[in-house]
Formats: structure tokens, C-alpha cells, sequence
């Protein structure tokens, strides 16, 4: 069985410090290659280039021209990307907010998905108080988060906690100080087989 694992959540959310961290061990308990697909990773540059020929200012990543033209394809060549590797026979770790994603249930819908039967499917939900968000935020010093930080109140009204219906699908983690046992726990249910 071939594992398609969503690490998805805010900035600052410490989603991808997650998915690094248990890169190695999923590997080791599913006896499975991995690859790790992070949105940042394959698309920043690209799209730094694209908003900054259409704005001046390659960090406007969450200014709404950016979400409104450039956010969906980045997503859409993500998934295609996971896609790919997983009919290949390798299972894919995915980095990336997805928001609006996880909100529509569309990270479960095997046919917008583009992958089969075959495909185990986990979704973590990474999260921590805003006001640590925030600080996290500041402390990495990312230009990309320029925009979101002068923005703060309107960006704040696009975070969203699931409600208790839809955090029973996604597998919650708090990131905000786990122990060992934590992240052992989320590791069994990362590769469990039901």
C-alpha cells in the first residue's frame, strides 16, 4: 500500500519542521520509499517571478491578486505531482497549507486526487495558538511572509480551525510543545493499514 500523507495548516503552523521530522521514521515503519513534495520548495521561485512581474514585489504571496490567479495552479501542479510519483510506486509526503482544500474535502476525493485504490490517504492538520503562529512568523524572518504581517487583521480572518466534524477526518497535531510519545503516536497512525 502506497501512502499519500498531507501536511497541511497555517504559517507558522510548523507543518513542514513536522513532516521533515518524521520523513525518516515513515520510512523505516512503512519499509516504503518516500519522496517530500513541499509547495515552497517546488514553486516559491517560480512564483516569486510571476507576482513580482505583475506587482513589482515578488513577496506578494498572499495579497489577493496572488490567491485569486496564481494559488489554485500551484496547488493543482502539487497534487499532479504527488500523482505522478505515487503511480510510480512511490509514496509522497505533501507540504502545504491547503486550506480551502481541507475546508471542501477535497484532499479525500480520490478522483481529484488522481490516484487509485491503491493509495493509502492521512491528513495532518498542523496548528498552534495564532499569537505563536505570529511569533514564529516574525522569528523566521521570511520575505514571503511580508505581505500576511502587514496584512495581519485581514489575513487573520482567512484562518480557520476545524470544526469538530471535520477534525475527525484529519489526524490534529499541536504542535506547540509535543513530546516523543506525540510524535510516536502520530507515526502509528500515519501508517496504520485501516
Amino acid at each position: 500500500m502506497k501512502h499519500l500523507l498531507f501536511f497541511c495548516g497555517h504559517a507558522g503552523s510548523g507543518k513542514t519542521t513536522l513532516a521533515k521530522r518524521l520523513f525518516s521514521p515513515l520510512m523505516h515503519a512503512s519499509g516504503e520509499p518516500f519522496c517530500l513534495l513541499d509547495k515552497d520548495t517546488l514553486y516559491g521561485a517560480y512564483s516569486a517571478a510571476a507576482i513580482g512581474e505583475l506587482t513589482g514585489d515578488p513577496h506578494d504571496r498572499d495579497s489577493p491578486l496572488f490567491i485569486q490567479n496564481l494559488r489554485d495552479p500551484e496547488y493543482r501542479s502539487l497534487v499532479d505531482t504527488a500523482a505522478e510519483n505515487l503511480a510510480l510506486g512511490v509514496s509522497v509526503i505533501v507540504v502545504a497549507p491547503l486550506s480551502r482544500e481541507v475546508r471542501e474535502g477535497r484532499l479525500f476525493d480520490r478522483a481529484w486526487l488522481g490516484i487509485g485504490d491503491d493509495v493509502a490517504i492521512r491528513v495532518v492538520w498542523t496548528h498552534v495558538r495564532e499569537d505563536v503562529a505570529r511569533e514564529r512568523i516574525v522569528a523566521r524572518c521570511d520575505p514571503n511572509d511580508a505581505y500576511k504581517l502587514a496584512h495581519w487583521e485581514e489575513y487573520r480572518q482567512r484562518l480557520f480551525v476545524p470544526d469538530e466534524a471535520l477534525a475527525k477526518t484529519l489526524l490534529m497535531f499541536d504542535t506547540s510543545t509535543p513530546s516523543q510519545p506525540d510524535y510516536d503516536a502520530l507515526l502509528t497512525r500515519l501508517v496504520a493499514s485501516n
